[in-house]
């Protein structure tokens, strides 16, 4: 089975095989998908860390050699921290990166896709491996003022969903794509008394079925993607939005 990396900042993944179609889901520069099937310009694909289907444009990723992805498989995921930033190749290349990108065979500040070598500003941040509840709370607070964005996973857009997915995976943990499967995940805790922040906390409809998450600070606090990534207060009987 063929697999092919994201090669631009954020890919669409459209739920059919049209420009015109709802995006579902995006990809950022450096995930990795499994080809399922291909449809003239589209290739319908498993993404590798969450297992989510769509529709991608055949452009917009590559197909590296088999053993560049294998030692992507073994290494531990490095992710970029910053909202932006530029990495420039040995052949005067350059490629625009966002917040969440993963960054193959990083070192000192280098990374490569197959045989080709990007470097990146000195002082730009990454994160690599299991991080703390601190760091967890310290990355989504980076997303603040992003705008929502229906099926994004990316500073320049993102739903709810998206959002916490994005945060836990740069800390290490990866979820599911959707609410409702990222609520299967875990330890369920007494709310108020037994959250910590950190944690992640998820809201039914009247029907049971959930249709928000967002991740808890301190001091009876949310950080959330509503129209914005935004914090807001919260309590038992949900989140206190004052705009």
């Amino acid at each position: 089975m063929n697999k092919g990396i994201c090669i631009l900042p954020m890919v669409p993944v459209r739920e059919k095989p049209s420009d015109k179609s709802q995006m579902i889901s995006q990809l950022l520069f450096g995930e990795v998908v499994q080809i399922k099937d291909r449809y003239p310009s589209w290739l319908f694909v498993e993404i590798s860390h969450d297992n989510y289907v769509g529709w991608i444009d055949k452009k917009q990723i590559s197909i590296p050699p088999a053993a560049f992805l294998e030692e992507m498989e073994d290494e531990k995921p490095v992710f970029l921290t910053e909202k932006y930033a530029e990495a420039h190749g040995k052949d005067g290349s350059r490629l625009s990166l966002v917040m969440g990108s993963r960054l193959p065979g990083f070192d000192k500040n280098t990374f490569h896709i197959g045989e080709s070598v990007y470097k990146l500003p000195e002082e730009v941040s990454v994160l690599q491996g299991k991080q703390t509840r601190e760091v967890v709370i310290e990355t989504a607070k980076k997303y603040l003022g992003g705008p929502y964005l229906w099926g994004g996973r990316s500073y320049f857009g993102n739903d709810c969903s998206g959002f916490t997915q994005i945060v836990y995976r740069m800390c290490g943990y990866n979820l599911p794509r959707d609410a409702s499967q990222q609520a299967e995940q875990g330890l369920l805790v007494s709310f108020i008394e037994e959250a910590k922040p950190g944690d992640i906390a998820f809201f039914e409809n009247e029907e049971g079925s959930i249709i928000h998450v967002g991740i808890l600070l301190d001091n009876h606090q949310i950080i959330h993607s509503s129209g914005q990534v935004r914090i807001d207060t919260i309590d038992h009987e949900g989140i206190f939005n004052k705009t």
